[in-house]
Parts: C-alpha cells; structure tokens; sequence
C-alpha cells in the first residue's frame, strides 16, 4: 500500500507552481551577472523548487548541482543547504535512498553551523524519510521526534503537521493502527486550521489506507477518492500517482480487477514519467499479482521480474521481498516448483535481512563508539607527553642560559669557515631547486595542481564526489583504416598534433584533460575546482576541437594526406575522482556518468557534437547556442537517451 507519501519532504513554501511568466523572471536575475551573487543564488533557488523540483526531478538534479557549485564558489552556506536538500529530494523521488540520504546529511550539517533551526527541522524531518525508506523505522522515528520538538519550538505549524503525520506512518507500518489514526487526526486537524491543501490531502489519503487495514473498504475508498480529488484540484502530480495506486490496490483486494488494473496502471503511467522508481515498484507487484490470479502468466512474470530488478536497483529491501513473492506465486501456479522454491529462498533471506539489519547497525554503532573511545584515550597520552616535554624544556632553558656566552664565542670562531661553507651550500641549493622545478612541472604534467599540492603535503590524494562535472569524449571514425594508410611514425606524429591542440584547448577554456585511451581523447568541466560556467566552457572546447579537426581536413586534403575525422559527446552529472595506483599514477574519474558520456560520443555524428538531456537543461537558455533535438537514441546498455547536436549560434 503506498501510504508513504513524498509530502512527507517538508516544504519552505506553500506553493508548489508559480507562473511562468515569473519562472522566465527568476532565470533572468540567476543570469544576469551583474547582479549579486546572493541575488542570483536566491532566484536560481526558487526557479528550481517552484519549476522543476516535483515536475522534472532529473532536471531539477542537474540544477541544483549547478547551484551548489556555485554557492560553494561564493561561501553561500546557506544556499548550499537548500541546494543539497532538493538534491536528497530529487534523488528521493527517483528512488535513490541511499543518495538522497547522503545530501540530507550534509544538508544538516551546514545548517546547524548556521543555527538554522527551520532548515534543521526540515532536514531532520527528511533524513527520517529515507531512514523510513530503508525500513529503519527506530533511526526514522527518531529523527521525526527530533523534528517535530524542533517545529513546536519554533511554533511552526505546517512542521508540526507534518512531523505528526510523519510520526503517525511508523506506527502505521508497525501496525499500531490506533496510535497511527490518532496522528494522522491530529495532523489532519492542524492543516485544517492553516488551510493546507496537499497536507490535508495526505492525511486523507494516510486513514484511508488505515481503514483498507482495517478491511473497511468503502469507507477506506472514500478518504482516498477525496484525497484525490484535491491531489487534483491542486496538480499535485506525485500525490496524484499515489491516490490511484491505493484506489487501484483496494480494488484489488475487493477483487475487481479490471478497476484495479485501470487505476494500477493509470499511477503506473505517472510514476514511470516522472522517474518515481519506488511507485513504479509497488504498481508493478500489485500489477503482476492480479495478472497471476486471472492467469495472463506472461504479463505477471514481466511485471514481478521488472519490479524485482527495480527494486534492487535502488535497495530498498521491503519492496525486494514483495517482488520475490510475488514470483514465487507465479512459478508455483504454472508448476514450476524449481522456480517457486528459489524466490520463496530468496523471499526468506530478505526477510531476514529485515530482521537483522537493526542488530547490525547497532553494532556497528557499538564499534565506532569503542573506536572514539580509544581515540580519546590516545589523545590523552599524547596531552601528557606533550606538558611533560614542556616541562623538561622549562628546566633546561636556565642551564641553556650559562652556556650562551660560551657558546657565542664559538661560533664567532667559526663564522669565517660558515660563509665559506654557505657560498657552497647556496650553489648546491640553486641546483637542487632547478631539479625540484623539473620535478613539479612533471608531476602538474600529469596531476592537476590542486591535487599534486595536496599529495605533496600529505602523502596521498583522497578521491572526493564531485555533484556536477561535464564529462567530454572524442573518438577519431575510421581510425583503424586510416592508420593502414600511414607508417607507424606518421600516425603518431598525426595523433600528437590533435592532442596537443586538445591540450591547448583545454588549457584555454579551464577544462582538465583526464587522460588519452588510444585515439579517444578524455576531458573533464568543473573539477578539481568547481566552476559556474565549467558545462559551457566544456561545449565550447568542444566545438573548438571540431572546429580544428575540420580545418586539418582542409589543410591535409591540399596535399592529399590522410587524416581523421571526429565525433565527440558529452555528459553531465556526478563523479567521483582521484588518484590511481601508485606507480605510474594519474589522476581519473569514475561512475555512470562518465559511461554516459562515451555513449554520446559512440551515439554521435562526424563533425558534430553530441550532447546528453541533462547538459542541454543546463545550457537550453544559453543565448551563444543553438541546439538541434535528435529524440529518443538508442545507446548501448543505457536504453533509450534524449541527445541534442549543439554549435555555437554566431558560427
């Protein structure tokens, strides 16, 4: 039943839409620099909670990444706060807990070392939704607790409703039924009397799924078609998917399928638009079990296969449970008992994982307090050995004292052999210092400057995330044919010149070139140093390279060479990089995103640039592009992706 509704994210406003009129206004100040910062942050702020947050969660990632890098760039802490809580929240609605976890977290910390005590409630109030999520239901009551007394001391209302609600669904899932409908009143109560339409909404929606434990159907149906109805009146799309699929989940068990599987797929539908990972899931298993019981097997089978490979896609171990037995009923009403039996193993060691999980992260709670505890007791020796070294100087300063006469005439002694001693010294040292500029050129040869600075100081390099880099790829097309035509020497020297111009162009632009991979080339816009305009001036360089290439076409045609043409993609979104090995080293970057990106270039055009949807939402307002929309393109282990062809308008 999907009673856990995303209202549970508090909001710092009321309103969810504004006009788009004052959208198109916000995005304005955000590009206008001559603006202040704070200014810009503020309205870049606003464009996406009101435009994008619940509307286009993947749109609104990317945005908010692009926020927080340039908050970070300007010590806007409190913008950052805001930036990394739509990032939990977008990463919640698409179903990354664990991600969406780890922005909240980061969120609080920021907030409470601004004493923010609204943005604290707000962010504990979410940090126990994905603890919820999880089905760590003790650190999630916790956190809501903690937020609901920071809400009554700052007499906010909306909060308090929203902590009581929040309050109420543990006790709804722990099946305390009483205790949840005794919150969810008073919840309903208090949106009552400040005239909240979607809290109402949800509170509505919360009983009915109460009474559907209850088994009182119709007056369970009741709560949630009106629930509905506001969901509607107010176009509050998540809320919406989630109406339908409890009015779809009731038919079902009143055992009209065919108003269950309307009302299943219409939330379906929605859930799957919007990247709701979680409600997709739940629609699927609810879907898959009633095509079981009328016997349309493949469509069942589909359905529960889908939900279970979703739901392990973003861990969530409740909903891998109700996928396993959901096939395991499939397979044991087709005979299958091979089948059946493996799900109904699989089925019983998640529910075990369930059970465990809390006893696990006690323990590891258990450790780390034993870990503090030793690295107390370690501090304190060090205290001690500290104070008694203090004191054995204090009492050898007064002897130091006797000897420094003596020893001053000593060294007056030895003064004319030292500075014949330092004349010396002072050569050594110039050519010691010319080995070590040799050294440093070498290693920012291969490291970037921030990062050798640092593993010159300490020794290593930590690997850091990075919320948004835009990742570029070229590849040289028909590179093996054409290297058939020149010699070994000729193909190198060809490669070397287009690299070097990379380079160059690179540099120019503030983007770090990665590394080569035979006669694909590797670079990357907003790292080490995040960067405002690190997307464009990465499109940039890339319609630099292009443009070079094409010129070297020209060139080599004139004397009819051989030479190459190019493609290049990119893509943007989140990266983790550091440093690999330790000989031989460089400097790299991994995850999805960086697949992505090659998939661009694979996807791409000669002479073109090729770039992701989630690039061309960041640049879609930039007035020096045009863009070309290409649609839906398959790409190689990533489905369908959207990808547009870039160039620059005054070309």
């Amino acid at each position: 039943m999907k009673w856990i509704v995303f209202y549970c994210i508090i909001f710092f406003s009321s309103a969810l839409t504004i006009a788009q009129t004052n959208l198109d206004s916000l995005y304005g100040v955000w590009q206008n620099k001559s603006q202040a910062d704070s200014l810009r942050a503020k309205a870049m702020d606003d464009y996406i909670w009101f435009g994008y947050l619940y509307a286009k969660p993947d749109s609104s990632l990317i945005l908010s990444r692009k926020l927080y890098s340039f908050s970070e760039a300007s010590n806007n802490k409190r913008v950052m706060g805001n930036a990394l809580n739509m990032m939990g929240i977008a990463h919640t609605i698409k179903g990354n807990t664990p991600r969406a976890l780890y922005n909240f977290k980061r969120s609080l910390k920021i907030r409470e070392s601004l004493k923010d005590k609204k943005g604290i409630a707000t962010t504990l109030n979410n940090i126990g939704l994905s603890y919820n999520y999880q089905g760590n239901n003790p650190k999630a009551l916790e956190h809501y607790q903690r937020s609901l007394i920071s809400y009554e001391n700052i007499d906010d209302r909306k909060g308090i409703a929203m902590s009581l609600n929040n309050i109420g669904i543990i006790y709804h899932q722990q099946e305390n039924y009483p205790a949840a409908l005794d919150y969810y009143d008073r919840s309903l109560k208090v949106k009552e009397e400040i005239g909240d339409s979607k809290g109402i909404a949800v509170a509505l929606s919360n009983m009915g799924s109460v009474y559907t434990n209850y088994n009182q159907f119709p007056k369970a149906l009741d709560y949630h078609e009106r629930s509905l109805k506001i969901r509607e009146q107010i176009k509050d799309i998540n809320g919406i998917a989630s109406s339908l699929m409890n009015i779809g989940a009731i038919y079902k068990q009143q055992e009209d399928y065919a108003k269950a599987i309307e009302y299943l797929g219409r939330s379906l539908a929605i859930d799957e638009e919007i990247g709701n990972k979680r409600g997709v899931v739940q629609s699927l298993v609810n879907l898959g079990s009633i095509y079981n019981v009328l016997g349309i097997y493949n469509k069942a089978m589909n359905a529960c296969q889908r939900s279970l490979d979703l739901s392990e896609e973003i861990g969530i171990i409740k909903l891998q449970k109700d996928a396993c037995n959901c096939l395991y009923k499939i397979y044991k009403s087709i005979g299958n008992g091979t089948k059946a039996l493996q799900y109904h193993e699989q089925m019983l060691v998640l529910n075990d994982s369930l059970q465990t999980e809390e006893t696990a992260k006690k323990l590891q709670q258990m450790e780390f307090a034993k870990q503090v505890l030793a690295d107390s007791l370690l501090q304190v020796e060090k205290d001690l050995q500290v104070e008694m070294a203090h004191q054995t100087e204090v009492r050898q300063k007064d002897k130091s004292k006797n000897l420094a006469i003596g020893a001053g005439i000593f060294f007056l002694l030895l003064s004319g052999g030292l500075y014949s001693r330092w004349r010396y010294v002072k050569k050594s040292k110039a050519v010691i210092e010319k080995e070590r500029d040799r050294s440093e050129n070498l290693l920012l040869n291969i490291l970037p400057s921030e990062i050798a600075d640092e593993l010159k100081a300490k020794g290593s390099a930590e690997a850091r995330d990075f919320e948004l880099v835009s990742i570029l790829f070229t590849d040289f097309k028909g590179f093996t044919r054409a290297s058939e035509k020149l010699t070994a020497q000729e193909l190198i020297e060809e490669i070397n010149v287009c690299f070097k111009a990379f380079d160059h162009i690179c540099e120019k632009h503030g983007i770090e070139k990665i590394k080569t991979i035979g006669d694909a080339y590797m670079a990357a816009g907003g790292l080490p140093v995040p960067s405002e305009n690190a997307t464009k001036n990465t499109v940039v360089a890339a319609l630099a390279m292009q443009a070079f290439i094409s010129n070297r076409i020209i060139e080599k045609q004139k004397t009819k060479e051989t030479s190459f043409t190019m493609r290049v993609g990119i893509h943007t979104g989140p990266v983790v990089a550091g440093i690999v090995g330790v000989k031989k080293f460089q400097y790299d970057i991994w995850g999805d995103t960086v697949n992505t990106a090659a998939r661009m270039e694979s996807s791409g055009e000669i002479g073109r640039v090729n770039i992701s949807e989630d690039t061309y939402t960041l640049l879609q307002n930039d007035p020096d592009f045009t863009f070309v929309s290409r649609g839906k393109i398959q790409a190689k282990g990533k489905g369908e992706i959207d990808m547009y062809f870039v160039s620059l308008k005054n070309a």
